[in-house]
């Protein structure tokens, strides 16, 4: 299909540059064979007992990053402050050091053999390689040793397009993490999961809903955008996930019994059907980089709660293949109308899978 046929009109203005307070008065716009208008904490009344809602535990990284480049003693160049972003981690979590893919700006500053310092200089990088504005950094110690000087040093690694409209804010490394947040791994927030709150978790595990957890570290390349001019030749970044085998037991025992399989976010989503995708769905444990567009056979997923998203965006994509083309051109229509607001700190829908 033409990456043009997934353009649409959005005001600036309505893409969100904070989330909603309290998390769960975000509104929330239903999907099925017409539009209703809510808010997020209506959402029991809108599932049953015996429906399984899964979540994507992943914790984010604080990988953004502020390092300095000494000045060289041989070549020339001063000190230069270098904006890093990891993305993608290129290491098994036993090795000795800890390397990284990560955008950088300015890349052109840097070059092979180069050791940055950060924050107060108790995390350091070297400079393994460049390709225009991506480099490779490897950083000493195991992943627990990486991830304590990171946490010290790193800060929240909000949206491009946020970073850009405003500083960072001290409440931004509690507002980019889910409220159910586990295993350390995502530079970029599974967002759906945003809404949450503890007191709305307990309404639904008291009317009969069903949580079931997997994990699917977000990459980088959520924000990148569709430079090709038809989705065929467009290539899926990948992203580490796992889904399992007491996970697939839950969701097996509720479909037996006439549950449906909610998944929250197209992280999850995506993680569930590509452990689906041989004759049923079962335990996965690997990389994926399935992308999903109009077309694409179901074979696990029900419902879906997600974000608005942008346009020509590979998961504006995913829910038209979902809920379908027109009608989801025509939520969105109204979402706009309606002044939802848009993206990673913005308002939610919730979509029935059209078949």
């Amino acid at each position: 299909m033409r990456v043009d046929d997934f353009d649409f009109d959005l005001p600036e203005e309505r893409i969100a540059l904070t989330p909603a307070r309290p998390r769960d008065s975000a509104r929330l716009l239903c999907v099925g064979d017409d539009f209703a208008d809510h808010v997020f904490r209506d959402l029991p009344k809108l599932l049953r007992a015996g429906d399984v809602l899964v979540i994507n535990t992943t914790r984010v990284l604080p990988a953004a990053l502020v390092g300095i480049r000494p000045a060289r003693n041989i070549g020339g160049g001063g000190a230069v402050q270098v904006d890093i972003n990891l993305h993608k981690a290129l290491s098994a979590p036993d090795e000795v050091t800890q390397k990284w893919a990560a955008f950088a700006r300015p890349a052109k500053r840097l070059r092979a053999g180069d050791v940055l310092a950060f924050g107060d200089g108790a995390l350091k990088a070297k400079v393994i390689a460049r390709d225009e504005g991506e480099v490779v950094l490897e950083f000493p110690g195991s992943k627990p040793v990486f991830e304590a000087a990171l946490l010290q040093a790193g800060l929240p690694p909000l949206p491009p397009y946020i970073a850009r409209k405003r500083n960072l804010q001290a409440q931004d490394a509690e507002d980019y993490q889910t409220v159910f947040a586990d295993e350390a791994g995502s530079v970029a927030a599974p967002t759906a999961g945003l809404h949450f709150t503890p007191s709305l978790m307990q309404t639904l595990r008291d009317k009969g809903i069903i949580f079931a957890e997997v994990t699917l570290h977000v990459g980088a390349g959520t924000f990148l955008p569709v430079s090709v001019d038809d989705t065929k030749d467009h290539k899926m970044h990948s992203e580490w996930g796992e889904v399992s085998a007491g996970t697939v037991a839950i969701i097996e025992k509720a479909k037996k019994a006439g549950g449906r399989v909610i998944a929250v976010g197209t992280t999850s989503l995506r993680l569930l059907e590509s452990a689906a995708r041989d004759g049923g769905l079962k335990p996965f444990r690997a990389e994926t980089d399935i992308f999903i567009t109009p077309g694409f056979q179901f074979a696990c997923v029900d419902g879906l709660i997600t974000n608005f998203h942008l346009p020509r965006s590979t998961l504006f994509m995913l829910v038209c293949a979902f809920a379908g083309f027109d009608k989801m051109h025509a939520a969105y229509a109204h979402a706009v109308a309606e002044n939802y607001r848009f993206y990673s700190y913005g308002d939610a829908c919730y979509l029935k899978r059209h078949d």
